[in-house]
């Protein structure tokens, strides 16, 4: 119940920060190219919170409403009210069409702006990696026929730097759109710098994998940890048979044990089962009976588990961690070329989408995103962030789409005033607008579809 809690509370702090980004994009042009704004709303629905601005000649109310599902800038506009005489050249209708065109265009703008700020903070906190080195190749996988070896350590993808396992695969996302073997730079076992050529026949099907690593045949080497015991918890099975902290177990039922994954899955599947230990502890071996206990998951299924936490070692990861830092100038170009990269990708995947070369299970509805805003949160401050900025994009790309009610479908009529020179009629704009409508409908319906179907498996 916390965990579901803390995913809605994240979720809904998410949209409220990018919502409130984007409607102040509109807000912000608006003021500054001389239109009136009479309401400013994250949200819609019954009000919550409101507060009345009031200044010389002007008066705007912030309202937070009910249903965190978007917001609105409400302007001026003779077609939604009557307007004085004496503010008429305040009306957004009345304004030129450039000017309407960068308050339209100022949302999706000010949400690439906030990308590029969030991946500069990254950059000045710190981003942490795992480095990209292989552990394992999959036989007859894109990655054995590329050649790729054991002990490689990718550096970069194509002209991408891409030193850890993060980098890579938004490196390979975006490459793995062109039709020509895509080349992957890496230093081998020995230290040599080697390239990997990536056969373009097998690119395509990569996006539509949800692991692209494993679709690539690709396992990341992970460090081993021993099994030695950390944190015992009283009173259960671990505690009960006089198992210690810093306890190495060598053996189980007489087969020995190597790394604390082996012991792990042989604790998971013998709930119940009770089990002949041999564990060294201080230098001396120790024998020790232990009744396995068990443990319901959430998918039902009964599992083992013996109470105990494993011992890791000081520096242990610090042979497969990498901090990528730059300084406050060279993160500006970093920051705008990664949000640049981004929002290529998720335009080729609109177009993917459209023309059928790419799976609508790269779709992801509010379910997603939700579960994703919960998972980052709780990971840090950094990864929350990058999420931010994701979405930010997400929603920029989004809406500069041509569809009508869309600011791209704003724009589109724009467009078509500038070349019909007059605006296009209100009942064509009305039934533009009733086609947005239901297309949005339909790819929020199909969203939602997507994401159950995941969540079904």
């Amino acid at each position: 119940m916390d965990s579901l809690l803390f995913t809605i509370a994240s979720f809904i702090v998410a949209l409220a920060i990018l919502i409130a980004v984007h409607e102040f994009g509109h807000f912000w042009v608006a003021r500054k190219l001389g239109v009136k704004v009479l309401r400013f709303s994250i949200g819609f629905g019954k009000p919550l919170w409101r507060y009345r601005e009031k200044r010389p000649s002007d008066e705007t109310e912030y309202v937070v409403a009910a249903i965190p599902l978007g917001g609105y800038v409400k302007m001026l506009d003779e077609r939604e009210g009557e307007v004085s005489e004496a503010e008429l050249h305040r009306a957004f209708n009345r304004q030129s069409l450039p000017t309407r065109s960068a308050i339209v265009a100022a949302g999706p703008l000010f949400n690439f702006l906030f990308a590029i700020f969030a991946f500069w903070l990254i950059f000045q906190v710190g981003d942490t990696g795992t480095r990209a080195i292989v552990g394992e190749i999959k036989p007859s996988s894109i990655a054995e026929s590329a050649g790729f070896q054991v002990g490689d350590s990718i550096t970069h993808v194509g002209d991408r730097y891409a030193p850890t396992w993060e980098t890579a695969v938004y490196a390979l996302l975006f490459e793995s759109g062109d039709d020509e073997p895509l080349a992957v730079r890496v230093t081998d076992a020995q230290g040599a710098e080697q390239t990997r050529m990536l056969p373009s026949e097998g690119l395509l099907k990569l996006i539509d994998e949800g692991n692209i690593l494993g679709a690539m045949g690709l396992t990341p080497e992970r460090p081993v940890a021993p099994p030695r015991l950390g944190r015992i918890v009283v009173g259960e099975s671990a505690d009960r048979a006089g198992l210690q902290r810093d306890d190495l177990v060598l053996s189980v039922d007489g087969k020995s044990v190597s790394s604390w994954t082996e012991l792990v899955t042989y604790i998971r599947e013998n709930p119940g089962k009770a089990v002949e230990l041999e564990v060294e502890r201080g230098g001396s071996l120790i024998n020790s009976t232990l009744v396995i206990g068990k443990k319901k998951e959430a998918d039902g299924e009964v599992v083992g588990r013996i109470g105990a936490g494993v011992s890791i070692p000081e520096g242990f990861y610090d042979d497969y961690r990498m901090e990528i830092t730059l300084g406050p100038l060279e993160a500006i170009p970093a920051s705008a070329v990664q949000t640049w990269d981004m929002s290529v990708f998720l335009v080729r995947m609109v177009g993917r989408m459209v023309t059928g070369k790419a799976s609508i299970k790269n779709i992801s509805g509010p379910i997603s995103i939700a579960q994703t805003a919960g998972k980052s949160a709780s990971f840090g401050f950094v990864h929350f962030v990058k999420f931010l900025a994701l979405i930010s994009i997400s929603l920029g790309v989004l809406n500069l789409l041509p569809i009508p009610i869309l600011d791209g479908g704003h724009l589109l009529f724009f467009l078509i005033e500038a070349i019909k020179g007059s605006e296009l009629s209100e009942e064509a704009q009305i039934r533009g607008q009733k086609i947005g409508i239901l297309l949005l409908l339909g790819l929020m319906a199909l969203a939602f579809y997507v994401d159950i179907s995941r969540l079904l498996g």
